[in-house]
């Protein structure tokens, strides 16, 4: 990768976006990042600027509108910012019984988690195989690889995500271009209030949760070294592969009583 990158990350105003902006920052590579809360990415530009003293651009965009999808693009285009690394952070979930469900959500989701991510994985990965070198990173998760009862979208967006970017990766052999799937299990953050859990006591007594900036530091270095498959911690691998040697009907009815404990 040649000197003076720019990283684009969406979903950048918390949680593991916000750490992989500042390990980014850190390598000194100058941002670009999307989020929907201006007051969250004034301040983070203004820390980061501060500290290691790069270019950071913001932009506030609610990327599960299809519409500003574009815009987006053309307001990178219009500052003549060439994208060498992308990183497609943004995502929300949903819980509840299917039946209760808003469609409304479940269609944020899905233009949110699927949509944005091809959208602008197309865009940049074309213009990176054009240049000759890039590095996309698509957060997927260990919910890629199973059914999630009480969380059905949710999990069917993950699953896109970890194929699209398995697929893409093997398209993009010999290219330059490397794209990375990090796949993380449950994660100190907000994303269960975000996704309507209010109790998520099961999820705590099962597994410690890493820290955000854990997860972000292993999916970096992984992004760096070209991997395609990047499954943070031990137990998320070993849970992986059983699944793999379980039927998957199994697996469907152990989540559908192991989330059934979590409450909305």
């Amino acid at each position: 990768m040649k000197s003076g990158n720019t990283a684009l990350i969406t979903g950048a105003s918390g949680g593991i976006g916000y750490e992989l902006a500042k390990i980014a920052a850190s390598k000194g590579m100058n941002l670009v990042l999307v989020a929907r809360s201006k007051e969250k990415l004034d301040q983070f530009r203004k820390e980061l600027k501060e500290k290691y003293q790069i270019k950071v651009w913001i932009f506030v965009h609610d990327l599960s509108n299809p519409d500003t999808l574009p815009e987006l693009i053309e307001e990178i285009d219009n500052l003549g910012l060439e994208i060498n690394i992308l990183i497609n952070n943004a995502g929300i979930g949903d819980y509840g019984n299917y039946l209760e469900t808003s469609p409304g959500k479940e269609l944020q989701m899905i233009n949110l988690n699927v949509y944005a991510l091809t959208y602008l994985t197309k865009v940049f990965y074309r213009r990176m195989v054009h240049a000759g070198n890039g590095r996309i990173m698509n957060l997927s998760s260990v919910a890629a690889f199973m059914p999630g009862p009480y969380m059905s979208v949710y999990y069917a967006t993950k699953a896109f995500v970890q194929s699209f970017t398995e697929a893409l990766s093997a398209e993009a052999k010999g290219t330059g271009v490397t794209l990375t799937a990090l796949c993380p299990g449950p994660t100190e953050s907000n994303f269960f209030t975000n996704s309507s859990v209010t109790d998520y006591t099961a999820v705590k007594k099962l597994m410690a949760m890493p820290k955000p900036e854990v997860v972000a530091q292993y999916g970096f270095r992984a992004m760096m070294k070209g991997k395609t498959i990047a499954i943070h911690g031990i137990r998320n691998k070993a849970t992986i592969f059983l699944i793999n040697i379980i039927p998957r009907k199994t697996v469907a009815l152990l989540l559908k009583w192991y989330q059934a404990n979590w409450k909305n």
